[in-house]
């Protein structure tokens, strides 16, 4: 068939088109030319994120006078004896308040002493090749702080972002510094801070909701979120925290309990480690919008900047120690924007929740006790633990040291309390206290953590069951539950005002879980009227036992029967058990990492955290869950407890000589899961790595020490199968 529009070679064709003269039949017998390229996709702006509530306030430190780090204190700072004094310790300065914050901060997670490896083995002056290098350790760059709640100011959860100047556009990195306890916004700052800002990765930190907020309910004062103090009127929505009653409540209560103060952890109905997952992915959102805002390029025609740093070319680590270390699992758990790329923690507290088809074998022998929420191991602690200080099978060259007269007597009088109570059988005090320890033992205490069981309930176990029942029952201050309160208290145990210049100063010394700068646990309903807990008399007994009957009716709440008699609760504690129960289950962890590279670092001899109740249940959990396509390793680690600021020689007697310190380790899995994320390095298997701790008063050496192994030996690894965790002795 004939063409009905024939077409001239192509060279012909351009003349024709210059001529004008085309034809209705097209173009030359040619393939057509490529369309245009698309235009640019548009910018994506740089929006601050919608949690926030209120202006990101900012501020650069030259690293010299001041810095990121150390609070300007240098490596000498921190290794002062004391924090250095405010110029007014009626009013603290915002930037005074920082300074020390950082100093107490700094030091409340390390061994600070010189014999313990600071300054040598960690501390700002040792680089990342463990080398002493960096002189004072100071670091220049830029701090952000910012608030996120809902709008009502009853969450008020700080968050901070720090910037070394030595950040790399090119090459980003986060790293996440959730505080461990409930400390305040630099809670982390010798840990992971540490660790991130040497490395120029923008640290992004949490208070986790808690915090050092006081509100002293006589005066109306509360702690505002620089750390100064002011009226709750005054303060508003900058409150770090004030209790959710009103005025006349107020003062009815100030009428019965003069010189009360409630604390924000505790009292502010919030149940905030149901959102420490959250709040740490907030964090690192908040450090993508200020490092864009820094970084990102100016958008044409405004002051808006292009969003150029994103999860897919930055590096996130989310990692911490303790509650902080909790927070960066539950954040990997709910992770669900791919923030994340590894985590590394230490010493998590950690909820794995129900864990039945889970065994753990300690060597050949069965654990019997495991996974259980943390208010129920506690509350078990402190009926038992105090009683089981006594053992001849825990370390006695401790009670000088702890146990003033009338605390020895108190501990003496709970063994008795409880055999009274028919929940101990011993006949005399030895066999009381032996069988009491054979309980904590049993409960899902090692046997490595005998030595500890009585600094423990000296310095930390009621005032976490003060602090988590109130917690998770979202209780106010004025419930008092279970007759308990918080005041300072004089020498004799009763209730005297606030100190103007102590509380002046809580936002740098307080640990947001008294007892804490001077604001002690009160027991209301002792004999004699309101006493510091551990002076207090027990109606039923008579005698001064720690307040048993409190102790009772706390483990009472958490487990929803009464302890002695094993009845169901009715009534108004029934009510509040459920409450109660409610908020533990609401802080459970899943351990579902969806395959997301994770090293959890524990100490066998963790009193405070037991192993079988935590890092080892939720390891074994994870397991379960993801046995196929898991890559979390679990370094279980001899010779190390939870406080590692309970190892200079002059602070606890016998810590030195007994353990070692578990920041060394810490900074390994950061250094691990650094080479693994940017080199492919693998992760070494699951095993034990075996210290050895140094004698009282020597020098940590890094032989005491030892790196966890390529390739462990079979006696070291921890294997898991068929639902079975085991650990080498």
């Amino acid at each position: 068939m004939t063409n009905p529009c024939p077409r001239p070679p192509a060279a012909a064709w351009t003349a024709l088109t210059l001529l004008g003269l085309l034809t209705a039949c097209g173009g030359p017998d040619v393939a057509a030319p490529p369309p245009p390229p698309p235009p640019p996709p548009a910018p994506v702006v740089n929006t601050a994120p919608n949690f926030l509530a209120g202006a990101i306030a900012q501020t650069g430190y030259d690293g010299n006078a001041d810095d990121l780090l150390t609070g300007g204190l240098g490596k000498t700072g921190l290794l002062a004896a004391a924090a250095p004094a405010f110029a007014n310790p009626l009013a603290p300065t915002p930037a005074e308040l920082r300074r020390n914050a950082i100093f107490t901060n700094y030091r409340a997670v390390l061994d600070y002493s010189a014999a313990g490896g600071f300054g040598r083995l960690y501390g700002p002056n040792i680089d990342n090749a463990g080398n002493d290098t960096l002189g004072e350790g100071k670091i220049a760059g830029t701090e952000y702080i910012a608030v996120a709640d809902d709008g009502t100011g009853k969450q008020n959860v700080v968050l901070m972002v720090q910037v070394p100047n030595s950040f790399d556009a090119k090459n980003p990195c986060i790293v996440t510094a959730t505080s461990s306890g409930s400390r305040g916004i630099y809670g982390a700052i010798g840990s992971s801070g540490d660790w991130g800002l040497k490395h120029g990765c923008a640290v992004a930190y949490a208070d986790k909701g808690s915090g050092n907020g006081l509100h002293d309910l006589m005066s109306d004062t509360v702690i505002q979120i620089d750390g100064t103090l002011a009226s709750a009127t005054a303060a508003g929505k900058k409150a770090h925290f004030k209790a959710d009653i009103g005025d006349g409540e107020r003062a009815s209560y100030n009428a019965a309990f003069p010189n009360r103060v409630a604390y924000k952890h505790a009292h502010s109905q919030q149940n905030p480690e149901k959102d420490w997952g959250r709040d740490t992915l907030r964090a690192v959102k908040l450090a993508f919008y200020v490092l864009n805002e820094k970084y990102g390029n100016p958008i044409a025609g405004g002051t808006s900047k292009e969003v150029v740093l994103t999860p897919a070319n930055t590096l996130v680590i989310a990692s911490s120690i303790s509650n902080g270390a909790g927070a960066a699992l539950l954040a990997a758990e709910q992770d669900s924007e791919g923030l994340i790329d590894g985590v590394a923690v230490t010493e998590p507290q950690i909820q794995p929740a129900a864990n039945s088809g889970l065994t753990i074998k300690f060597g050949a022998d069965m654990v019997n006790n495991h996974s259980k929420p943390l208010v129920d191991y506690f509350t078990f602690a402190n009926v038992y633990q105090p009683c089981a200080a006594l053992s001849s099978q825990a370390d006695q060259s401790l009670h000088a040291f702890y146990w003033p007269a009338a605390y020895a007597a108190a501990a003496q009088n709970r063994c008795a309390a409880l055999k009274a109570r028919g929940l101990l059988a011993g006949t005399t005090l030895a066999a009381q206290a032996d069988e009491a320890l054979a309980k904590m033992n049993d409960y899902g205490w090692s046997t490595a953590t005998n030595f500890t069981q009585m600094s423990h309930f000296r310095l930390a176990t009621n005032s976490i069951v003060m602090t988590y029942v109130n917690s998770y029952g979202r209780f106010k201050v004025t419930d008092n539950v279970c007759g308990y309160s918080f005041a300072n208290t004089s020498a004799s145990g009763d209730v005297i005002a606030q100190l103007p210049a102590t509380q002046a100063g809580l936002f740098s010394t307080g640990n947001g879980v008294p007892p804490s700068g001077g604001i002690n646990i009160v027991w209301n309903d002792s004999v004699g009227g309101a006493k510091l807990d551990f002076l207090a008399v027990s109606p039923t007994s008579a005698t001064a036992d720690f307040g048993l009957d409190g102790a009772l009716c706390m483990r009472a709440l958490a487990t929803g029967k009464d302890p002695v008699s094993g009845a169901t609760l009715f009534g108004n504690m029934k009510s509040w058990s459920d409450r109660v129960l409610a908020g533990v289950a609401e802080v459970q962890a899943t351990a579902k990492l969806r395959g997301l590279p994770t090293i959890i670092v524990a100490g066998r001899s963790d009193t405070l955290i037991p192993v079988n109740h935590a890092a080892r249940a939720y390891y074994g959990k994870n397991q379960l869950n993801e046995a196929a396509t898991a890559k979390t390793r679990y370094y279980e680690v001899t010779n190390a407890q939870h406080f590692d600021s309970f190892l200079p020689a002059a602070t606890l007697l016998g810590y030195d000589a007994r353990f070692v310190p578990l920041h060394v380790y810490f900074v390994r899995a950061m250094d691990q899961m650094w080479a693994h994320l940017k080199n492919g390095t693998a992760l070494p298997a699951s095993q034990v790595v075996r210290t050895t701790p140094r004698a009282g008063g020597a020098a940590l050496a890094a032989t005491n020490v030892p790196p966890w192994s390529a390739t462990p030996a079979a006696g070291d690894t921890i294997g898991f199968a068929a639902g079975t965790l085991t650990v080498p002795q």
